[in-house]
């Protein structure tokens, strides 16, 4: 079943996701899509519930299909300056602001948007399995973050990041525990349960 094409018709809807919150290291990632009001596909959907394959066979045709597409980041220094949220915030900002097309309405993954920015906006839980734009958001997002985390596994080789993207798996903690931390690690996460004294690089 196809997820709804817009919130309000005819008007160009900026569906935005982020990627990474959870993570241990590397950057926030965050999307912004805008697509035509009779955009449908049955495949978009919540990037999570994708396999890695159809992910990116997907990520031409959003590119193709849509209006307008943006990627942005929060790098691990302003994650750990502001926290995770205002980082996560400030991506998705960055997405906006990356657009061709400029929006007339956000419709924002989840319960929260804090913004400078003067585009009414609408905030819809775990809205990348509901709307079209936010489900193409998070893939075009996830899509990106899975091959930086795979590009810095090469030089980083001890924490299976090709595998967990920077997640809190078991192969990532044992990594820090045995090696210490990277410069992509953030250092105002707790990376080990026990809170051990890290050799920070």
């Amino acid at each position: 079943m196809s997820l709804l094409p817009y919130l309000e018709a005819n008007r160009f809807e900026a569906g935005c996701d982020e990627v990474g919150r959870g993570c241990l290291a590397g950057p926030v990632i965050a999307a912004a899509v805008i697509l035509p009001s009779d955009y449908q596909n049955p495949w978009i959907n919540d990037s999570k519930k994708l396999s890695k394959r159809i992910r990116e066979e997907l990520i031409e045709e959003i590119k193709e299909k849509s209006l307008a597409w943006a990627i942005a980041e929060s790098s691990v220094e302003e994650i750990d300056q502001i926290n995770i949220l205002n980082a996560s915030f400030l991506a998705m900002k960055r997405a906006i602001l990356k657009l061709k097309v400029i929006p007339e309405h956000l419709l924002i993954d989840g319960n929260r948007w804090k913004s400078d920015l003067n585009f009414p906006f609408t905030c819809v839980i775990k809205g990348d399995g509901k709307y079209a734009s936010i489900a193409a958001a998070s893939i075009l997002a996830k899509v990106y973050r899975d091959e930086l985390m795979e590009k810095l596994a090469l030089d980083f080789p001890h924490f299976a990041w090709e595998r967990n993207a920077g997640y809190p798996t078991k192969a990532h903690r044992e990594g820090i525990e045995k090696f210490g931390s990277t410069i992509w690690h953030r250092k105002s996460f707790q990376l080990l349960p026990k809170q051990l004294q890290l050799d920070l690089q």
